[in-house]
């Protein structure tokens, strides 16, 4: 039996998931500052699984003030080698209703936070592949499954990720519904540069909640996006709970490897104090 993890980050609802047993939280310190909050780990499906609370329980952090290093390293430390983002999310396009669930593959980056978006630097110098940001066969086994929870389901799109913590104007919503994106957030690609860099296979469920600003007739508001948050919970859990036994037992997918030809830093001069650092996520490279 694998001892590989599963991690699933997002929001507090989730890991009242049926079935979720042995839980127990757990405080990791890393290098970086702390993770949003402590890990909850346990077991579902027959698997080791570890959630975390994005914005902590309570709901306490900003989208920019997360700490997507701490949240990944930490992740890592634990063991986890596949990543299920739950995230609410903003339509862009008529034909992805409130409500639907979009299995993005794409980003496009309109925050100003790359450097808290990697974590090497400090003397260790990588450049990791990311022209396609999501893990394909994770994002694939998400579909299919919320396909057959009979989601109402997009396969592909493109997140926009902006800083927040403001929704969009109108000026903004425009420019992004008219150039075809699909979705709006605040959170997913720092996760998604950390995963990637950290050889987690990364993939997110894009929960739409409303149609941001760009449609005339329905602007987004707090209101509307609890009580559509409720909804969509209850259907991330469903999914959540029956992709887990669809994960392979072993990490071998083109993400687990991300770092093999990404370093460019000579392993002769790379600081002792940040190999220190990056013990869980250089492990088979030193």
């Amino acid at each position: 039996m694998s001892n590989h993890r599963i991690g699933i980050i997002g929001g507090t609802g989730l890991y009242n998931i049926e079935g979720f047993t042995n839980q127990k939280w757990v405080k990791v310190k890393t290098p970086f500052g702390p993770p949003s909050d402590d890990l909850l780990t346990g077991k579902l499906t027959g698997r080791d699984v570890v959630f975390l609370p994005r914005h902590g329980r309570g709901h306490r952090i900003l989208p920019s003030e997360l700490n997507h290093r701490a949240n990944i390293w930490a992740m890592k430390k634990l063991g986890v080698a596949w990543i299920i983002s739950v995230s609410a999310v903003g339509s862009l396009q008529e034909k992805c209703k409130p409500c639907d669930i979009v299995l993005v593959d794409q980003f496009l980056d309109r925050t100003k936070q790359s450097l808290a978006h990697t974590f090497f630097g400090r003397g260790i110098v990588a450049h990791v592949a990311f022209a396609h940001p999501i893990c394909e066969e994770l994002r694939q086994i998400l579909f299919k499954i919320a396909i057959l929870c009979r989601a109402q389901a997009h396969n592909g799109g493109t997140y926009v990720c902006m800083e927040g913590p403001a929704f969009s104007t109108r000026a903004e919503s425009l420019i992004n519904h008219r150039a075809g994106f699909n979705v709006i957030g605040m959170t997913n690609l720092g996760e998604a540069k950390c995963a990637r860099e950290a050889e987690i296979a990364y993939a997110t469920l894009a929960m739409a909640t409303d149609y941001d600003c760009w449609k005339e007739d329905e602007h987004v508001t707090l209101e509307l996006i609890i009580a559509n948050l409720q909804r969509n919970a209850d259907m991330a859990k469903q999914i959540v709970a029956r992709a887990i036994p669809q994960i392979p037992a072993e990490p071998n997918w083109p993400c687990h490897s991300a770092l093999k030809n990404a370093i460019l830093t000579e392993k002769k001069f790379w600081p002792k104090e940040t190999v220190t650092e990056l013990k869980p996520i250089l492990a088979k490279y030193l």
